[in-house]
């Protein structure tokens, strides 16, 4: 049997990863008992293009550094679950463009209302300013480690 390991003994890194996980992990669950379990966490990545905008899957392909062929998959798999849909350019019909469908868009409030209870059971069990803290000493945290600007834009990439 693997001896035990006190979570204070990780780096600073792969313990802000683990509680990622393990919140993302929660959200996945509360994703699932709201319709939306064919959803997975790495569907986010490509989501977060489609927010606020209508990109190419070329476009989606260069935010997400791979192949065009790679992103062509992933929307056509979201596409095939109902999340998104391709649509002809208004100005340009050779170009075709990916959007939300309305039960992407659901899912996407689905996501922020878990999110937000989450935050909410989390004041409530640590207390509100010292969740505040910590929010705000991981923060810092990613601008340190320079990725503000990429959460400021959603253009969060997957590890490679």
């Amino acid at each position: 049997m693997p001896a035990s390991i006190d979570p204070l003994d990780l780096d600073t890194g792969t313990l802000a990863l683990f509680v990622g996980n393990a919140g993302a992990a929660v959200v996945q669950k509360r994703l699932a008992d709201a319709g939306f379990g064919d959803l997975r966490f790495s569907h986010g990545y490509l989501f977060q293009h489609l927010v606020d905008g209508e990109p190419t899957v070329s476009a989606l392909a260069a935010e997400l550094e791979m192949t065009q062929q790679g992103a062509s998959k992933a929307v056509a798999e979201l596409e095939k679950l109902g999340y998104c849909e391709r649509l002809s350019d208004p100005i340009d019909a050779r170009i075709r463009r990916v959007r939300l469908t309305a039960r992407g868009h659901a899912a996407i409030a689905a996501a922020r209302a878990a999110r937000a209870d989450l935050d909410r059971s989390l004041a409530a069990r640590f207390g509100g300013r010292a969740l505040a803290e910590l929010r705000s000493g991981l923060a810092d945290l990613l601008a340190e480690l320079g990725g503000t600007a990429a959460v400021a834009r959603r253009s969060v990439r997957p590890p490679h």
